[in-house]
Parts: C-alpha cells; sequence; structure tokens
C-alpha cells in the first residue's frame, strides 16, 4: 500500500488495536497500549536459547531401556509431536494473520517479538530430537499420524480461513468479529488450554528428575506462552473496549461454545497421552485439570465458569497462576535474563 502524504500527525487518541490510526511506521511515542510494551521488554528480559542447556543426562536417561517405561517414553514422543505442531501453526497465525491487521504500533512490536519465541520453540524441539536420535519424521508428522493431534490442529486451522487470505481486511462488522474469534481461538484455546496438558506432562517428568534438558527448556516455553496468552487476552479484552458492538452476546456465547470444544479436544488428546497414567496422573485427572484451566481463561475475558472444577495437580498452581508472571516455577528460572547468566 502506498504511503499517504498528509499534515495531520498521529493523535494517540486514534489508535486503537484495529482499525486505528496510520500504521504505516511504527510511532512508539506517546503510546497507548502500554500492556503490549511491557510484554516486548519482558521478552527482552527473558530471551533464552535452547543450546544453552546441557541434554547429557537426557540422553543417558533416554538410552537406558530401564530407566524410562514404555508409557513414559510413549508420553513424551506425543507430547513432543503436539508441540512441534502447534508452535509452527501459531507463528504463521502471527505472521500471516495478525500483524497485518494490528494499527497499535506498541501492539506490532510485540507480535514481533512473539514470531520470534515461536521460532526459538521450534528450534527447542529440533534440539531435542536431534539430541536424543529421536525419529524427526516420526515426531515432526505425528499431527498426520495421531488422531487426537491431528484434531487439535485442524479445529485451529479452521478458524485462519479466510483471514489468510490476502483480501482480508478488518473494518467491517463481519470482519472486525472473524478477526476478534481469531485472537479468541488462538490465545484462549491454542495458548490457553492445548498447550497446558502438555506443559503438566513435562513438569511431571522434571518433578521425577526425569528428561531434567528437555523439561528446563519447556519451562522457559512455557513462560514465554504464558505472556504471549497475557497478551492476547488484553488484546481481546482492550478491542472489547475499543468496539464493544463486536461483544454481542451471540459473540459472548459462540466464544464459550468454542472454548468448551477446545477443552473437549484435549480430553481426547488426554487419553491418547496417559492410556493408563503416568506420576501419579491419568486422563480423568487431566480431564478435572482441563476444566480447572478453561474456566480461568473464560474468566479473564468476562465470561462465566462452566465447569467449577478444582485444580487436581497442585504442584502446578504456580504455573497456572497468570497473575503471578514473574513467579511462574520454583526453581531459578524466574531469575534467568540472559544466556550467560544461566545457573540451575
Amino acid at each position: 500500500m502506498p504511503i499517504k502524504k498528509t499534515d495531520q500527525r498521529i493523535d494517540i487518541n486514534q489508535r486503537r488495536i484495529i482499525n486505528g490510526a496510520d500504521a504505516d511506521v511504527v510511532q512508539l511515542h506517546p503510546m497507548k497500549h502500554t500492556f503490549a510494551w511491557d510484554a516486548y521488554n519482558a521478552g527482552n528480559a527473558n530471551h533464552w536459547l535452547p543450546t544453552e542447556i546441557n541434554m547429557q543426562q537426557d540422553v543417558e536417561q533416554w538410552r537406558n531401556p530401564n530407566f524410562l517405561t514404555d508409557d513414559e517414553r510413549h508420553a513424551f514422543k506425543v507430547v513432543l509431536g503436539f508441540f512441534t505442531t502447534a508452535d509452527s501453526i501459531a507463528a504463521n497465525n502471527i505472521v500471516i494473520a495478525l500483524y497485518r491487521h494490528l494499527t497499535s504500533p506498541e501492539c506490532r512490536m510485540y507480535a514481533l517479538r512473539q514470531a520470534y519465541e515461536e521460532a526459538i520453540h521450534t528450534h527447542a524441539y529440533q534440539y531435542i530430537v536431534e539430541s536424543l536420535g529421536l525419529d524427526g519424521g516420526e515426531i515432526f508428522n505425528m499431527y498426520r499420524e495421531i488422531d487426537a493431534i491431528y484434531n487439535k490442529a485442524s479445529f485451529i486451522l479452521t478458524f485462519n480461513e479466510g483471514i489468510f487470505s490476502p483480501t482480508f481486511q478488518t473494518g467491517t462488522f463481519e470482519a472486525d468479529q472473524k478477526f476478534l474469534e481469531n485472537i479468541v481461538v488462538f490465545s484462549l484455546i491454542m495458548e490457553g488450554i492445548f498447550f497446558y496438558s502438555a506443559f503438566a506432562v513435562m513438569f511431571g517428568f522434571h518433578r521425577q528428575n526425569k528428561m531434567q534438558g528437555s523439561a528446563e527448556q519447556i519451562q522457559y516455553i512455557m513462560r514465554d506462552e504464558s505472556q504471549h496468552l497475557n497478551f492476547g487476552i488484553n488484546l481481546i479484552n482492550t478491542i472489547k473496549e475499543e468496539q464493544p458492538e463486536l461483544w454481542t452476546p451471540e459473540f459472548a456465547q459462540h466464544i464459550i461454545d468454542l472454548v468448551k470444544e477446545g477443552a473437549r479436544l484435549e480430553y481426547e488428546f488426554a487419553s491418547t497421552v496417559f492410556p493408563k497414567g503416568i506420576f501419579g496422573m491419568n486422563a480423568d485427572a487431566f480431564r478435572q485439570y482441563i476444566e480447572y484451566i478453561t474456566d480461568r481463561r473464560l474468566t479473564r475475558v468476562g465470561l462465566p465458569k462452566q465447569f467449577h472444577s478444582t485444580n487436581p495437580f497442585p504442584w502446578m498452581s504456580e504455573a497456572v497462576d497468570l497473575n503471578k508472571e514473574k513467579n511462574f516455577f520454583e526453581t531459578r528460572v524466574i531469575e534467568y535474563k540472559t544466556g550467560g547468566t544461566l545457573d540451575w
């Protein structure tokens, strides 16, 4: 799109998440959506790379035929297979669907940072696969071969239809609702539900002193994804304030229905990961856990709880409590700032 010549300067009061003032140039001062700038700075402070983490103990444990059970190996690989697909889908959504429709400079800055973090996460999965000598074809193609992963991926990708089109534009009621729906699905369901049961699996390994290097990388990824989730929730709530006409009672019920369907798909995934149960976790406990975090996601955007379940995994409370954005873990990961300061 050609630059428009004008002698009128951007008025901060005309800025909005979408359909705001001219976004040709990322003019970061004065700021309006400071939550995005705070997230950008937090992401920079939390920078990490997977290759900074020693995987030698993981390699020894994985090669030892007696150290991990068959069920543990199955759970580890299926979770890794889901992660490889999920972060790729999330990155595509940011780059192709989200960024070009944002008109808030601060939000655009964080979207760039978030896209880079998704790349780091994909790098981490490759690093784990390569370090352990896993079959890359098996892990990276699980979304094609395991129904529970395929169904989650297909559900999410459905909401990119139309938005990925180069002709899609916000600015009408229908298009703006469609775009808001996309943010809700990726923030509340993809990053708020689909990731978290997989995180709990890896925390289970960590608690058992198994596959510590892999689990450490997932801890860093979870910290990033929790920030992504918080950013998405702030996007949703800010759009609700700036364009309240979009959040109709029918749309709110539609979002509740989508989130409940996401929870159902996650039940299916948990049954695949835990056919018998490991580390004291099984599919029934995961159902309760999924219901618990689903209710948390709904209430963050002003929607009522649907399940009223309690957290069956109290050791996950710090990780789930998104109000404690700088205290997710009871480990030294909360002190991490740059690669040179890693000290576990």
